[in-house]
């Protein structure tokens, strides 16, 4: 067996701690939701859909940052598996409204109830609290951070 090797002048880079730890739930997540056939960006689409009546595929590709070719074809690839359905919008006919199908909610719910748990045992070492807290500040990082700035020319109007 090989001896540990030496993390710490990577455990100060938030980043990096948290492409661990999100390696860790991803494995938690293949082994709980993947004998439903569910990849993690499956699992995020169908209870975005479930939870947002009306939306569009364009807004499902700006919510998850997934290019609007890699959303059709992750799309296409829900409908043939009969999760999904593409409907024309009656509000603006150029739109294709994306709903579940009875297959599809079914599955959410069974996912769902999965999901509930699948971290318990990774996320026992924090406490209550400490979970909760961990997801308030990710999700300020991870849902509310604006768009990077990019270039010098940022970075000197962030010091002005």
């Amino acid at each position: 067996m090989s001896p540990a090797l030496d993390h710490s002048r990577l455990t100060t880079l938030v980043g990096y701690v948290a492409s661990r730890a999100a390696i860790v739930l991803r494995k938690d997540f293949e082994r709980s939701l993947g004998p439903l056939g569910l990849k993690v960006l499956d699992y995020s689409l169908l209870v975005l859909v479930a939870s947002n009546p009306e939306v569009n595929q364009k807004q499902l590709g700006e919510a998850l940052d997934v290019s609007a070719p890699n959303m059709a074809i992750t799309l296409d690839r829900l409908v043939e598996r009969g999760w999904v359905e593409r409907v024309r919008s009656t509000q603006d006919r150029r739109a294709m409204i994306i709903h579940l199908t009875a297959a599809g909610r079914e599955l959410v719910k069974r996912a769902q109830k999965i999901a509930a748990t699948m971290e318990e045992d990774t996320l026992a070492v924090l406490s209550p609290a400490e979970r909760a807290l961990l997801v308030e500040l990710l999700s300020k990082v991870g849902l509310c951070a604006p768009a990077p700035r990019r270039g010098a020319g940022a970075q000197a109007e962030t010091s002005a």
